[in-house]
């Protein structure tokens, strides 16, 4: 790769952006390309700088952005592209829900918006070079899942106990994730058992403890 990595932010908030420009220009050898304020705009960015014969070397790509597409689908949607860039998380939130859903969309780093900058430049340098950036909280948690001793709830699991904060009913995460409500009180069975409770209530409330799901009301 030649010439500095070029990376289109991806925010709904201006000044954020605004921020993380600032940041990035002051490191050698990373320049912003581009700005979107949600995961279509983002689309719409590369689609343009595509029919000029401009790169994007890295999607720096905020996770919640109001009503746009949010960063989980506007990644999946990204590394369906010919020669898509890597996409690099960064974001506010840390639960388990979050960061196996970014994973599984394709994302290349995840990272959190209260790294020092010198950790942020590190994971843009690492998504250029096709390498896996997570902020050290991250990777943390993650090691954690892998070296607990209790039984870690499985990505549909949390799908489902993300949906269950939310008050949903049976029949209606049933619709939602296309499947029957009888599997959904199987998995319910299953997580009532991992989590070491008896009902929704108590599932939701050590879910959002553990920081397995972000708490009712944070979305």
């Amino acid at each position: 790769m030649t010439g500095d990595i070029r990376v289109l932010l991806v925010d709904d908030h201006p000044v954020v952006r605004a921020g993380l420009r600032a940041m990035l220009t002051e490191f050698d050898g990373i320049s912003v390309e581009a700005e979107a304020a949600n995961g279509e705009a983002a689309l719409q960015e590369l689609a343009r700088l595509n029919a000029h014969g401009s790169r994007v070397d890295v999607v720096l790509m905020d996770l919640q952005m109001g009503a746009g597409m949010d960063g989980v689908t506007a990644t999946s949607r990204i590394r369906l592209l010919d020669q898509a860039p890597p996409v690099l998380i960064l974001t506010t939130y840390d639960t388990d829900a979050d960061i196996l859903a970014a994973v599984e969309a394709g994302a290349s780093g995840y990272m959190l918006k209260d790294a020092p900058p010198e950790q942020i430049r590190q994971a843009v340098l690492a998504a250029a070079a096709g390498q896996t950036a997570l902020a050290p909280r991250v990777a943390a948690l993650l090691m954690g899942r892998i070296s607990s001793p209790a039984p870690a709830l499985t990505p549909r699991e949390v799908q489902l106990l993300e949906r269950l904060a939310t008050g949903l009913s049976n029949r209606a995460i049933a619709k939602e994730m296309f499947i029957s409500e009888a599997t959904v009180k199987t998995h319910l069975v299953h997580i009532y058992e991992k989590l070491g409770v008896d009902n929704r209530t108590a599932a939701i409330a050590v879910a959002t403890e553990r920081r397995i799901i972000r708490g009712p009301g944070s979305r």
